[in-house]
């Protein structure tokens, strides 16, 4: 193991995970922009030019707050339970290979991203050992854990920005406003969110702008309240009544969605209540929830945006191909260049060769000649929050490899430094 400071906006944490997550390059990369961007101030790409190839590297990429704090957890629980078995309630973060080597070192895992079970409840004793992963859990998983006398507290991995999310649902909820979750219905975060939302208020997903503005319709009586039931199944609290219930609303959101997405639904719901209530009494039927996306997938987002300001040719964004946060960096970068989405560096089969994902229809694709004609091509670079930065490091010099560059890492790392 190895300590080192991950700073955030709120305080300084010092975790311990494992060392095989760690870059030496990646980490002096940002220990240099910490040093000269203490308050997160500077979106600006950092420049790597080896001559023959450079790469824009995200300002913010890789394993954030609630990543660190859950693979520190996991890699706890298994150091004090070591005649114990350990299993997790499903993926801890959406990084397989993360996954993978919690797997190897003896984690089971009961359920699937999906929830459905791979471990029956049978099985599970007051002897074992579970840990709750990154994104939360159901009230009714958590009562299950507590009738067989495990304390689900004891190594919750939730993010704290999730709980975050919890405890605006729960303000806005106990003062009489209805929950709208702007979340992917199957996730497992907006599930759980959508759990502990509905505690304390009705509750509805929707999923983007298409299914709010069928919401819209249905509260505007421009859609029959039937539609409600049919395109909403599943997808609302028990007992919700659309013909009360949407008198008063208040927008929440999974975390790791598309910023400008959730503000796009937060304002136009907000304009809907103007239309019906007027703006005199906009407060008693809209909750202002301010933002609750986590600070990690709200500095990607915008250090992409600002990545995607310079010139370049592709872009190469890495993570799991279940990950919300990273599918999002993907979506930024694919509406300007073309972009590939990719596991590991193992998917950059070779020069001419690239594995890599289409997440619009759940494909892997196979790209040839994928690199810039060009001689000296600049290549973006960023990742998801669940990231290593192990991963970007190999990636890197992958690329590197088919471009003889005239500089090494070390001379790169000086020249950022002489800067």
């Amino acid at each position: 193991m190895h300590y080192y400071t991950i700073f955030t906006r709120f305080t300084v944490k010092k975790f311990d995970i494992p060392v095989l997550y760690r870059s030496s390059f990646i980490a002096q990369i940002k220990e240099l922009r910490k040093q000269n961007d203490p308050r997160k101030k500077d979106f600006s790409p950092t420049i790597l030019d080896f001559g023959t190839v450079k790469f824009l590297l995200a300002r913010h990429f890789g394993f954030c707050y609630g990543v660190e704090n859950a693979v520190e957890i996991a890699y706890r629980a298994l150091a004090e339970n070591p005649n114990k078995r350990v299993f997790l309630l499903s993926e801890m973060i959406h990084n397989p290979t993360v996954n993978e080597d919690l797997q190897a070192n003896g984690i089971t895992y009961i359920m699937d991203n999906s929830g459905k079970q791979l471990i029956s409840w049978d099985e599970i004793t007051s002897d074992d050992i579970v840990i709750t992963p990154a994104f939360g859990t159901t009230i009714a998983i958590e009562n299950i854990l507590t009738a067989k006398g495990i304390e689900p507290k004891k190594y919750n991995t939730t993010c704290p920005f999730v709980e975050k999310v919890w405890n605006a649902s729960n303000k806005i909820g106990t003062q009489g406003y209805t929950l709208i979750l702007h979340g992917k219905p199957t996730h497992e975060e907006t599930r759980a969110t959508f759990s502990h939302g509905s505690q304390d208020a009705p509750t509805v997903i929707v999923k983007d702008m298409s299914d709010s503005q069928v919401l819209a319709e249905i509260m505007l009586k421009k859609r029959p309240i039937q539609d409600f039931f049919s395109h909403f199944k599943g997808n609302f609290s028990d007992g919700f009544d659309p013909e009360i219930h949407l008198e008063k609303i208040g927008v929440v959101n999974q975390t790791t969605m598309l910023a400008e997405e959730t503000q796009q639904i937060a304002d136009f719901f907000k304009g809907i209540q103007v239309e019906k209530y007027g703006d005199a009494v906009l407060k008693n039927h809209f909750a202002d929830t301010r933002h609750t996306l986590c600070y990690a997938t709200q500095e990607n987002q915008e250090a992409t945006h600002e990545l995607l300001q310079a010139s370049a040719q592709i872009a190469i964004v890495i993570g799991g191909y279940n990950s919300s946060n990273t599918s999002h960096l993907v979506e930024l970068c694919e509406a300007k260049l073309p972009t590939f989405y990719i596991s590991s560096a193992d998917e950059i089969r070779s020069q001419t060769a690239i594995n890599h994902y289409n997440y619009h229809k759940k494909q892997h694709l196979t790209t040839q000649n994928y690199l810039p004609a060009q001689p000296s091509p600049t290549i973006i670079i960023t990742s998801g929050a669940s990231c290593p930065d192990t991963m970007i490091d190999a990636v890197i010099d992958k690329l590197l490899g088919f471009y003889s560059p005239e500089k090494t890492k070390e001379q790169v790392l000086e020249q950022l430094n002489a800067h």
